[in-house]
């Protein structure tokens, strides 16, 4: 029989925004999806050409700065590599982790998705005062900072 549980006020409000953002996160990704189709690109591979579009960087930095699994970085960085957005240089500090970075091709697609991002979003940002949604952000920030510096005590007991 599994213990009685209650949820606190905020733990209540947390588990609320966590079922949330999952829907957000399935919202944006179809929305990034429908943004980046014309280029032949999808949210996912938009998201790598964001981060490497600031420079080059290997794989496991991309993952470590989009908070995904390298695994599933590499594998979007080899498509976007087969399909001419990227390219993989030597890494003067590291003779194994190449540095991924843009193509001409990779470069006129980033560009590209810059007047339509920023039509998208001030489209969707006029939902809320610009008040809400840094409030908003500073609430995401300061959840995130806490999940990554979590430690085994603050996780509840695997049953």
């Amino acid at each position: 029989m599994l213990p009685m549980t209650h949820l606190t006020a905020e733990g209540a409000a947390f588990t609320e925004l966590l079922l949330e953002a999952f829907r957000l996160h399935g919202l944006l990704l179809a929305a990034g999806d429908r943004l980046t189709q014309p280029l032949g690109l999808t949210s996912a591979r938009w998201q790598v050409l964001g981060v490497v579009e600031h420079g080059p960087s290997t794989v496991s930095e991309i993952s470590r700065v989009m908070g995904l699994a390298r695994q599933s970085v590499q594998q979007q960085t080899d498509a976007l590599e087969r399909e001419g957005f990227l390219s993989y240089v030597d890494n003067p500090r590291h003779r194994r982790a190449r540095w991924v970075q843009l193509t001409e091709k990779g470069k006129e697609a980033a560009a590209s998705l810059i007047p339509v991002q920023t039509e998208w979003a001030n489209h969707i940002g006029r939902a809320a005062p610009p008040e809400a949604l840094q409030a908003a952000l500073e609430t995401l920030r300061a959840l995130s900072e806490r999940l990554e510096r979590g430690t085994e005590r603050e996780m509840p007991p695997a049953t």
